[in-house]
């Protein structure tokens, strides 16, 4: 869609490249030119309901169909961590929840960040940025984060044989690549359940 200014159909472009994930920052595009400019152009996308604004310096692209889904909390988070030049992860509660080992959805979403702290509102539910220490957010990848959060939730007695069973069915052959390079960053008492995870 065209619109009547110039750096809206350059942004538009741009935008595109998140038309996957569907959430973006205005940081994102700090390429493009001045800051000012770049924010008084998302407004104006925003007005004219070609994007929706989540929160300060954040957009979403919306469905077709914009009663059927909302932006997604991990895609959030990563365009927040992109913004701030920060790490995030999942929380504990909210991995278990992410790898089905926990049935019930949380109506807060906590994420763990070495940034600020932060909070987003999502319709109902709430976004939280809490802030933890480097050296719990530099786990290595995304699946390693997950994996390592929702151990550390259950803890060592409720990692049973069925839930180390129930994570090694539900990762794929490449995320259990991606988390047996990593075993080394986990506590010494995930290591063993790790290793029977990623067997083949």
């Amino acid at each position: 869609m065209k619109t009547t200014h110039p750096i809206n159909n350059l942004l538009l472009r741009e935008i595109d490249r998140f038309r996957k994930t569907r959430v973006f920052s205005s940081s994102d595009f700090v390429s493009l030119g001045n800051r000012a400019a770049i924010d008084q152009a998302l407004s104006r996308l925003s007005r004219e309901g070609i994007i929706e604004r989540i929160g300060r310096g954040l957009y979403f692209i919306p469905y077709k169909d914009r009663t059927s889904s909302s932006p997604n909390p991990e895609q959030i988070a990563a365009a927040v961590a992109r913004r701030t030049s920060s790490r995030v992860i999942p929380s504990g509660a909210l991995s278990a929840n992410i790898l089905g080992l926990s049935t019930q959805v949380p109506t807060k979403m906590v994420f763990l960040t070495d940034g600020r702290p932060r909070r987003i509102r999502i319709g109902s539910k709430l976004l939280i940025l809490r802030h933890a220490s480097p050296q719990t957010v530099s786990v290595g990848g995304r699946t390693s984060a997950v994996v390592f959060q929702a151990m550390r939730y259950l803890g060592r007695a409720g990692v049973t044989d069925e839930i180390v069973q129930q994570i090694k069915t539900v990762l794929s052959t490449k995320e259990k690549h991606a988390l047996e390079r990593d075993i080394i960053h986990a506590v010494a008492w995930m290591r063993p359940l790790l290793k029977k995870i990623v067997e083949e």
